[in-house]
């Protein structure tokens, strides 16, 4: 798989044992309803100055 954006980059989690366990309990959740045996999220942040006014 191959994303691109100019204005978000994958999250670096690493230290973020919590935020990571909350994917992964989401990730197994969709996979239940939705009956995809592995879905896999992808965590995102807005990469900085890319002209957003947001703090």
């Amino acid at each position: 798989m191959d994303i691109h954006s100019d204005s978000y980059k994958i999250a670096a989690l690493s230290g973020e044992e919590d935020a990571v366990e909350v994917i992964r309990n989401a990730e197994a959740a969709i996979a239940q309803l939705t009956g995809i045996s592995s879905v896999t999220l992808i965590a995102y942040e807005k990469n900085s100055g890319n002209g957003s006014k947001e703090q």
